[in-house]
């Protein structure tokens, strides 16, 4: 902690989960591979490996996640419905 504020990582594990959680159910409804889904947004496909692992909390940013929401024709705030 600094100055009495949690760690950016920290302060959102939940949501962090969640976000993985939601891309890898849109990824595999559309039927594609880890493989599959990086190639299209020009990334590993370790990085997606990483972004959905319950265990691993793997930041993404705007551009890749819009990328992600693309390759898999699905809104982008989709991701952000997290449930309670």
């Amino acid at each position: 902690m600094k100055n009495g504020v949690k760690d950016m990582n920290e302060q959102f594990n939940k949501e962090y989960l969640q976000l993985g959680l939601k891309i890898a159910y849109y990824r595999k409804l559309k039927g594609f591979t880890q493989e599959t889904l990086a190639e299209k947004i020009d990334r590993s496909a370790a990085f997606i490996g990483h972004v959905e692992a319950p265990n691993i909390k793997k930041s993404v940013s705007l551009d890749t996640l819009f990328a992600i929401a693309r390759a898999l024709d699905v809104p982008a705030h989709k991701f952000f419905m997290f449930d309670e």
